[in-house]
């Protein structure tokens, strides 16, 4: 991984941490599934570089000029994420600067990944493809939604991701290609940190402002085992096991897997950990607000859930890894995640630290449980 790439991904420290911003600012079931449609756009544009920066040196010449160009348009995007769904009076439409944005993106992803293979006719036949099947419907539906506000404005939003996701498989995977397998596992072990630091840093943002307690500091611990269990479980459990068959394969099969584990089955690890990351904020508030909150005060509402459904979110993503990585049943982690995606309502009447508390302690036990299984079963394979 070059430097060019980890300064790019600085914006995206950022935007992730709007994103998070964005649904604390007025928790609600609409303004949570907005922010995941916000960060299922910016997961796409992160993406598109991704895969670019795997067949193209992006540290100097003119990819680094896309690069750097690209990083001031998706930090503009990124300022404008907290007023996508409430635009504040005065200055420039914030649902409208977000949608050109993310259209320039697009586009500069085409024209760099056409000037990258010039002679390649079969890359420039997926990319014409792309442009009319994946890119131009979206950014209607975007536009189009940017000029409507709340419920329309979300139901157009959500129409635009759903024809980019899909348009991936119209467009085919010919065409598009992972050189370095260890390159492009990396980018994406990276964004995973990204996403548990801003959990971390969440955390501390919600006790800004108020005095160090023991609650606070248990509250912070019990947060860093949720994250430390989090990590385990990808890096020593998913991330080289996908990394390795992602290296066993060529071609279109090669592009295929990277497209399903990576581009698609990350979104819901990093989404997952964004959500969570919305619960320990708040219960890391609740808990030094002493003047507000009760010791005793739970969760409330579509908060509530966040805390253990984005863990869910989190290990059902991981689940689809393991299974689409190694073709076993990942039972623990299924169960697990079906459990603490059903687990919002006991979250809602039991004190905020608890639920946080036992959340990790559950969620450690479920890591340690599929890493017994996975060591039994590298024992028991052929050849072990």
């Amino acid at each position: 991984m070059t430097p060019a790439e980890l300064f790019f991904d600085l914006v995206f420290v950022y935007a992730i941490t709007q994103v998070t911003a964005l649904m604390a600012a007025a928790p609600s079931p609409v303004r949570v599934v907005g922010a995941m449609v916000v960060l299922a756009l910016l997961w796409w544009c992160w993406c598109c570089f991704a895969w670019l920066g795997n067949v193209v040196r992006a540290d100097s010449g003119a990819p680094f000029a896309v690069l750097v160009t690209v990083m001031a348009v998706v930090f503009i995007v990124s300022l404008a994420v907290p007023e996508v769904f409430a635009d504040a009076p005065g200055g420039l439409s914030a649902p409208l600067l977000f949608v050109l944005c993310y259209g320039v993106v697009r586009v500069l992803h085409l024209v760099a990944y056409w000037l990258s293979g010039p002679d390649d006719a079969l890359l420039h036949a997926t990319l014409r493809r792309t442009a009319v099947a994946s890119v131009l419907p979206p950014l209607v539906l975007l536009l189009i939604g940017s000029a409507h506000t709340g419920t329309a404005q979300l139901l157009w939003w959500l129409g635009a991701v759903a024809i980019d996701y899909g348009g991936i498989y119209v467009t085919g995977s010919s065409g598009w290609r992972v050189n370095s397998p260890g390159h492009f596992a990396e980018r994406h072990s990276l964004i995973v940190i990204i996403a548990l630091g801003e959990s971390i840093v969440a955390m501390g943002m919600g006790m800004s402002g108020f005095p160090l307690t023991a609650a606070v500091l248990g509250a912070a611990a019990a947060g860093l085992l949720l994250s430390a269990a989090l990590w385990r479980l990808y890096f020593r459990q998913l991330g080289e096991a996908a990394e390795h068959r992602l290296a066993e394969l060529s071609g279109d099969d090669r592009t295929r897997f990277a497209r399903d584990v990576y581009t698609f089955l990350h979104l819901p690890l990093v989404a997952g950990v964004v959500l969570c990351a919305l619960g320990m904020k708040k219960v890391v508030q609740q808990v030094a607000d002493t003047g507000h909150y009760s010791f005793a005060e739970p969760l409330h509402g579509v908060v509530a859930w966040s805390l253990t459904g984005g863990v869910g979110v989190f290990l059902l993503g991981a689940a689809a890894i393991v299974l689409r990585s190694t073709g076993r049943r990942p039972t623990a982690l299924a169960v697990g995640g079906l459990c603490c995606l059903a687990a919002g309502p006991l979250v809602g009447v039991i004190p905020a630290l608890v639920a946080l508390v036992l959340l990790a302690c559950v969620l450690s036990l479920v890591v340690g449980v599929h890493g017994r299984r996975l060591s039994a079963a590298a024992v028991t394979a052929p050849g072990a």
